[in-house]
């Protein structure tokens, strides 16, 4: 069983907190008076409220993003530049991780998923400012703002596995994975009528999508003030055995966790990877169909297919990496990765070619970080549990955001089938670490977490 997770099964049979005195989180959590007939309610609860907020966080999201690029290239005035879209959007959500994950870990999820949201708002509302002034600059300042309820949505998943069974930990992820399928592949098709919205208001009408977002991400955060609770991190934490009087939040605290376990390793390194190359081709792929005579509504139903593969099928995913492993599962992100860019990287003018690369796309995205949150939430204590997540999306969205700012380069100068190249030679290193930790795990007789 992963590290942490007898504890919080023989927690879960008594509900009895640990012995000695008690952090001042618990009382916060309410954790004490939670039985153990009464956490498959708790259960229920926690993920009716998450599955809420990524709905309508998933919502604000693709709906910004599936112009995001576009708006960039117009008010820069070129199509390098354009690729720093979807870089300021995603180093927002990395810069903010650590601090996010150490309110968490202080906090609990509620308070650090409801100020993520709150920052998006603030960020759409500048979005929206740069595009009537034209300000390039202002524009990538609110991109990173809006980054927030990125960070908001990919904690979710984390919060969903807090109190989960370790045996059902996979499927628990999944499922608020998936729940970002409704409100993520209508965002970017109702991009034109919120285009369209703000026509006679003085804002361009690839700005209107971040005004509707501000509203849609507000709605999030009162939903998870008013049903988050008691917080399932706090409460996981009372639950906990294993869990000490102190437990850290910082930077270097989660860096050490990742350093003794080559499980968190392998699995930060495949979320990073999986996330990076589907952004970097994602991002670019709206630019690519304009060149080719494609539409905004071409291009709000190519992502929309792309964001249907990230989420639709997520709880597969979770299936295969609870029956199957992790690192099976990671194998086969992998292969769609690769098959991904090799469909979207030959494609041409061919929409419907690039089309099915972007689904494609999406489901070794799903594959990669639902094994990979899996495996990462195994791999360390509950107390570091918090922390490490945070690296994790901090790694998996700074490695993302350089290769966003690259790809608006890369397509300009030898074309989006490069992209694609590069892509997929990103997949490499993964292989390689794959490979060797299930050779060590079969060579020493030392199962990994699976």
């Amino acid at each position: 069983m992963p590290p942490g997770g007898a504890a919080v099964g023989k927690a879960a049979a008594g509900a009895v907190p640990p012995p000695g005195p008690q952090p001042e989180w618990e009382s916060e959590a309410g954790a004490a008076a939670v039985s153990a007939a009464e956490l498959p309610a708790l259960r229920r609860r926690v993920t009716v409220a998450l599955v809420i907020s990524q709905i309508l966080g998933g919502l604000g999201i693709a709906t910004g993003v599936a112009l995001a690029s576009v708006l960039a290239q117009e008010v820069s005035g070129t199509d390098a530049l354009s690729g720093l879209a979807s870089t300021a959007s995603v180093v927002g959500t990395a810069l903010l991780s650590v601090p996010l994950a150490a309110l968490m870990t202080a906090r609990g999820r509620r308070a650090g998923l409801v100020l993520a949201y709150a920052i998006g708002v603030l960020g759409s509302g500048v979005v929206v400012l740069a595009a009537v002034v034209g300000s390039f600059p202002l524009l990538l300042l609110g991109l990173a703002a809006f980054g927030a309820a990125s960070s908001a949505n990919l904690q979710a998943r984390f919060a969903a596995a807090d109190l989960a069974l370790p045996e059902r930990r996979g499927r628990a992820i999944s499922l608020v994975v998936w729940a970002t399928t409704i409100g993520a592949v209508l965002g970017p098709n109702i991009a034109a009528p919120a285009g369209r919205s703000v026509s006679g208001l003085g804002i361009p009408r690839e700005a209107g999508p971040f005004l509707w977002a501000a509203g849609v991400f507000l709605l999030a955060a009162v939903v998870l003030q008013a049903m988050l609770r008691p917080d399932p991190l706090l409460t996981a934490r009372a639950l906990s055995r294993e869990t000490s009087d102190r437990t850290e939040g910082s930077l270097r605290s989660a860096v050490r966790a990742v350093r003794e376990s080559p499980a968190a390793l392998l699995a930060l390194v495949s979320l990073a990877v999986a996330h990076t190359v589907m952004v970097s081709i994602m991002s670019m792929t709206p630019v690519a169909l304009k060149h080719h005579g494609g539409g905004i509504e071409l291009i709000g139903l190519v992502i929309s297919g792309h964001i249907a593969g990230m989420y639709a099928f997520s709880p597969v995913m979770g299936w295969l990496a609870d029956r199957y492993g992790r690192i099976t599962v990671i194998g086969l992100a992998v292969g769609l990765l690769a098959v991904a860019a090799l469909l979207a990287g030959t494609a041409g003018s061919s929409h419907s070619r690039v089309a099915a690369g972007l689904f494609v796309l999406g489901l070794g995205w799903s594959a990669g970080v639902v094994a990979g949150s899996a495996l990462l939430t195994d791999s360390v204590p509950q107390a570091a549990r918090a922390p490490v997540q945070g690296l994790s999306d901090l790694a998996m969205n700074a490695s993302a955001g350089v290769g966003g700012a690259l790809s608006g380069l890369v397509v300009s100068q030898l074309g989006y089938g490069y992209l694609n190249l590069m892509g997929a030679l990103l997949l490499l290193p993964l292989v390689v670490l794959a490979v060797r930790r299930a050779f060590t795990r079969t060579g020493n007789g030392t199962p990994l977490p699976s």
